[in-house]
């Protein structure tokens, strides 16, 4: 149940395929775990490197960069240099700084 533009309380329903089955409870922790992963990492991909506004579109340039943006945001995750920063702010200090970066990255300062 959700509200409608009015207040008023609204129905939704979802369709699931699934080659499992499954109770209720067990189909609604499994779309739960779904939607974490794609909180937790396309959100992240577009909101601190943008993914989604990405020129890339033909070959195997979006594939190679895909990774290429996974292997970043998993330096941020991993990395304690400004831990207590947001990992956007630590990727806008890494591209800006040299000694920043190589901090990030694990390496001695330039």
């Amino acid at each position: 149940m959700r509200l409608d533009g009015r207040g008023q309380s609204a129905l939704e329903q979802r369709y699931y395929l699934s080659s499992r089955a499954l109770s209720a409870e067990e189909l609604a922790q499994a779309v739960r775990r779904h939607w974490a992963i794609e909180n937790g990492l396309h959100w992240c991909l577009d909101v601190i490197f943008r993914e989604d506004h990405c020129p890339l579109r033909e070959d195997h340039g979006p594939q190679n960069f895909a990774l290429l943006l996974k292997f970043a945001l998993n330096l941020l995750r991993s990395s304690p240099y400004q831990a207590k920063k947001s990992k956007r702010v630590r990727r806008k200090r890494a591209g800006w700084d040299d000694e920043a970066l190589a901090e990030l990255l694990g390496m001695s300062p330039l």
